[in-house]
């Protein structure tokens, strides 16, 4: 079911936004390091945009952010960082977060942040679980970044063919119930939200996920996609919520409780093998991009 996105602030700068949504769109599939390029053709341009704005919600209004993609016997550093990120940036909106995973990852976050808990390998009365979750938390926007979304024949597959259901604490009826807009965020084409693609995803070497959303958005990093929503959402409010990027301080957070990099498996700072300079410097250029929107040169009259 498609769900229809509020309207967006009259107070917003004179910029086309359409357009810098498309610039920071093509920013964040330039690496294309897992064919993310080869299926952005098939999205409507201007999704950023449209993620943004379903965040223009009433004060106090309840997101759930599903995360956790489980890697061994923990967490990868991708998908609980952007996470985390658009947990602050909702906080800044007064809108009430609440991010939704399993363990341990759930064990980690709820000491800092606002969390609820699925089981882990909990494959009876999903349907039932996520309704009573549903009627209980009473989102305004349903969301999930990094998260695994069900094959066609309903398991967990990681990017090397494995079925990883056992560690998986499942998300995907959440999406697939909810009243409210949807928004999902992957960089594989195995998680909640790319079904959306499914006509498409053959292209990709790695078992799809079905799982759909109202809106998505790729990146060549889940964790980079949040900050894209969060430089929009900056320029729709004419307020740059990137100066308040802390990338580092996250990694470090999850990675000295256990976190690891889901390409390499080690115990380091960075996501999907590559060093967080990478993911700080792609920050700096979005809020580049937001200060000049925010504050466009004025041209001289001649």
């Amino acid at each position: 079911m498609t769900h229809a996105a509020p309207n967006t602030a009259s107070s917003q700068p004179m910029v086309n936004l359409k357009q810098l949504s498309q610039q920071l769109e093509n920013c964040l599939v330039e690496r294309n390091l897992r064919g993310m390029q080869l299926l952005q053709p098939h999205l409507r341009p201007g999704y950023l945009l449209r993620a943004a704005r379903l965040f223009n919600l009433p004060a106090g209004s309840t997101v759930l952010i599903g995360t956790g993609f489980p890697v061994l016997e923990t967490f990868e550093t991708d998908g609980p960082v952007g996470a985390i990120a658009l947990y602050q940036c909702a906080l800044n909106m007064q809108l009430k977060p609440i991010i939704v995973c399993g363990d341990p990852l759930f064990s980690v976050l709820s000491q800092r942040y606002q969390c609820y808990a699925l089981r882990v390998n909990q494959y009876q009365q999903l349907a039932q679980i996520a309704t009573e979750a549903l009627a209980e938390l009473k989102p305004a926007l349903v969301l999930a970044i990094e998260r695994p979304g069900f094959s066609a024949n309903g398991r967990y597959m990681n990017m090397r063919g494995e079925d990883i259901s056992e560690r998986c604490a499942s998300f995907d009826y959440f999406l697939e119930q909810a009243a409210c807009p949807t928004l999902a965020i992957g960089d594989g084409g195995n998680e909640i939200g790319m079904g959306n693609l499914a006509a498409v995803l053959g292209q990709l070497n790695i078992t799809p996920s079905v799982t759909e959303c109202d809106e998505l958005v790729i990146a060549d990093v889940s964790n980079w996609a949040a900050w894209g929503i969060i430089a929009m959402v900056s320029v729709l409010r004419g307020e740059n919520l990137l100066q308040q990027a802390n990338l580092l301080e996250l990694l470090q957070y999850l990675v000295a409780n256990g976190c690891i990099d889901g390409v390499t498996r080690a115990n380091t700072l960075t996501e999907d093998g590559l060093p967080y300079s990478e993911g700080a410097a792609l920050i700096a250029r979005m809020q580049q991009w937001v200060k000049d929107a925010l504050n466009p040169v004025a041209t001289p009259t001649l």
